[in-house]
């Protein structure tokens, strides 16, 4: 770009002269244009930068937000999960726990207890809606996490002093597996193998080999050791307070298995086997309270892990048929 022409008016000579620039002041003035212009568009882009996508400062603050939001969607994930955890935690305190100890199950509303008063959350509404929505959720879910967690160690310190109150009777009650063996079949109407129609199956069915050993699950005293029907060799053990076991389809008994013995949780009665109408070697394991039977699943609490325990409850809901 050069410097247009100015003109200055000579009155001698009565005409316009055009004034000359030099080489030097051509440069300089192009020079001062495209930086004056440089200045001007880089302002311009800034303005528009700024407004239709924010500062670098507003951009960090951006990424970090939807970082935040990200991760709090991931832990809105964890925390469903805990909440499962805690629900079968709970299931198992009532059906198990607190029912073998005689103490009344804590019921689900006591369980669910909310909070009351004015919205304690109303400070999110400030935000945007979806982020205020994310806050909410997950701080109702935490708070009612923290309740559920609260009332669960209340249950077990309540647990715990009843068992130190009755020692002498846990010690009896059947309380851990009779076998090493995984389950096969839990209690209910079954389908049985042989026979061909569907019928109660009172009791549990453990996989076990010809030989693998069989333990009293309580201290008691043997009932019965010998043949009974379909159910092969079995031996009975009676525990007191109302309970006994059953132990089917034996191959042999320990030395010292009678009727009358005295034998503690843990020790070995028994061996494995197949006698009787069975489908393969297997355990049948059946806990009778007060001449009535019982779930024995719900009585595997004293050897059985929480996930090992979800696992055996898995399988007794949906194997249909049984090995007896």
């Amino acid at each position: 770009m050069s410097i247009k022409n100015h003109y200055y008016y000579d009155e001698d000579k009565c005409e316009f002269i055009p004034i000359e620039y030099k080489r030097r002041e051509q440069i300089i003035y192009n020079l001062a244009i495209w930086i004056l212009n440089g200045v001007v568009i880089a302002g311009l882009g800034i303005i528009i930068l700024s407004t239709k996508i924010g500062t670098p400062t507003e951009l960090a603050l951006r990424a970090e937000n939807d970082a935040l939001f990200e991760q709090l969607e991931l832990t809105k994930d964890t925390i469903v999960e805990l909440d499962s955890k805690l629900a079968e935690i709970a299931d198992r305190d009532n059906e198990v726990y607190r029912s073998i100890l005689g103490l009344a199950p804590i019921e689900e509303d006591e369980r669910q207890v909310g909070v009351g008063g004015s919205d304690p959350y109303s400070d999110f509404d400030m935000y945007s809606e979806s982020t205020a929505e994310l806050l909410r959720w997950t701080s109702e879910r935490l708070d009612k996490l923290e309740r559920k967690i609260g009332i669960q160690n209340l249950s077990f310190e309540e647990l715990k002093h009843q068992y130190n109150a009755n020692k002498e009777k846990m010690s009896h009650i059947p309380a851990i597996k009779p076998g090493s063996g995984i389950l096969l079949s839990g209690f209910g109407m079954r389908d049985h193998p042989i026979l061909g129609y569907r019928r109660p199956h009172n009791g549990l069915d453990f996989r076990a080999d010809i030989g693998s050993p069989v333990y009293a699950t309580g201290d008691g005293r043997i009932k019965y050791a010998g043949r009974q029907g379909n159910l092969g060799r079995i031996v009975i053990i009676d525990h007191g307070f109302g309970y006994e076991t059953v132990y089917a389809h034996l191959s042999a008994f320990e030395n010292g298995i009678r009727s009358g013995a005295e034998v503690k949780r843990g020790q070995q009665i028994a061996k494995a086997g197949d006698s009787g109408l069975a489908e393969g070697p297997h355990l049948h394991y059946e806990i009778r309270l007060n001449n009535r039977h019982v779930d024995p699943l719900y009585y595997l609490f004293a050897d059985t892990s929480p996930e090992e325990y979800m696992i055996f409850k898995q399988i007794s809901e949906t194997n249909t048929k049984s090995l007896d």
